[in-house]
């Protein structure tokens, strides 16, 4: 059986549905994501040829750097994706999916980029960039 999963933004005008393995939850602490969302990302990733998204006339994507655009909903303002150009993955907010997502958290990336006002500390790998599932370029320069 094939697991399938669903979520929307905070309005529900951008909806979506994965099928397939979902990855464990990395927490990207770069100031990119800080300045997006107020924290830290909080993301999986899924096969692009396994998401469905309804309501893309509400989905706005911002090209955050030469590489990667950030897709959000136009009307209530949540971020919702995450995506390198030209790769086969997307990835996907945790909070916006239904529950039950399943999803477990799995490690922190750009650790040294984290906010002055928090610690790390729930025990999970922290990484100065990527990690072994969050491959990030060379050239991941933030704007």
């Amino acid at each position: 059986m094939t697991k399938e999963c669903s979520g929307s933004c905070l309005c529900g005008a951008v909806r979506f549905r994965t099928r397939g393995a979902l990855r464990g939850v990395v927490y990207c602490h770069c100031s990119q994501c800080r300045k997006q969302t107020g924290l830290y990302y909080a993301a999986t990733d899924v096969d692009v040829s396994n998401v469905v998204i309804e309501g893309e006339d509400h989905l706005t994507w911002y090209a955050a750097s030469d590489f990667a655009r950030r897709g959000f909903c136009r009307t209530c303002g949540s971020a919702l994706f995450w995506k390198r150009l030209e790769a086969e993955k997307i990835s996907i907010l945790a909070g916006a999916f239904d529950p039950p997502s399943g999803l477990t958290a799995e490690s922190h990336i750009f650790v040294a980029d984290r906010g002055d006002f928090y610690d790390i500390s729930d025990g999970l790998p922290q990484y100065l960039r990527g990690s072994p599932s969050v491959i990030v370029a060379d050239e991941c320069e933030e704007k």
